[in-house]
């Protein structure tokens, strides 16, 4: 079963993730670290380097080494069509590569991304040892339903229990990251109504309320 089967009350909204992205910059600094095995050894970065050559199409991989093993990609996939799943307008996050994208910044050798690749990884270890103790399962074996149980005790980290404070701040910057790749694309641009940058035949201005509104007319 797919997160495509979901009913239209059990989906998170696409115009709430637009939100959610919108704090992404914010939540990146609310972060605590401790909960995520500060401990650890992570990659550190190694820098910028040069630039990619803009002529060339670069796959997933090519710039970089990246961090998912394939059960971690398959249940990084599975979360992010949880929380934004297909409909009538758009194909599912994954359909797009969002998952793709999340493995490629937090692979990055960027200052501040090896922050997000602990993050992410611990968080999708967390993700599979709460859905086995309540299911017997690994997070991308479960059906929608169980997924969004599971998800549900820690999509805001204001109203989580002590103990799921690790997996809501986990799920919080996952999620925008989710939101963040998925209304970057064309399909995501499109579903939220963007038309900036699209070139009409005639520019007639702003509509005479607006102008209004603003004292302009």
């Amino acid at each position: 079963m797919s997160t495509s089967d979901l009913s239209l009350t059990e989906r998170i909204d696409r115009r709430t993730a637009l939100k959610w992205m919108m704090s992404a910059a914010a939540s990146a600094a609310l972060v605590d670290r401790s909960l995520f095995g500060a401990d650890q050894p992570v990659p550190s970065a190694s820098g910028y380097g040069t630039d990619p050559d803009l002529t060339r199409i670069y796959q997933p991989g090519d710039l970089w080494p990246l961090t998912f093993t394939p059960h971690q990609r398959s249940t990084a996939a599975s979360l992010c069509d949880t929380i934004i799943p297909a409909d009538s307008v758009s194909p599912a996050a994954s359909q797009v590569g969002v998952h793709d994208f999340i493995d490629e910044w937090i692979s990055a050798p960027y200052p501040g991304h090896d922050r997000d690749r602990r993050i992410v990884i611990e968080g999708l270890a967390w993700l599979d040892e709460e859905s086995e103790r309540r299911y017997g399962q690994r997070f991308v074996n479960l059906v929608p339903d169980q997924r969004n149980v599971v998800c549900q005790d820690i999509c805001f980290v204001a109203e989580a229990k002590p103990a799921f404070r690790t997996g809501a701040l986990f799920f919080k910057r996952f999620r925008d990251l989710t939101a963040g790749g998925f209304y970057t694309t064309p399909v995501g641009m499109k579903d939220i109504g963007y038309v900036g940058n699209v070139p009409t035949p005639t520019f007639e201005g702003p509509p005479p309320e607006v102008l209004r509104k603003l004292g302009l007319a």
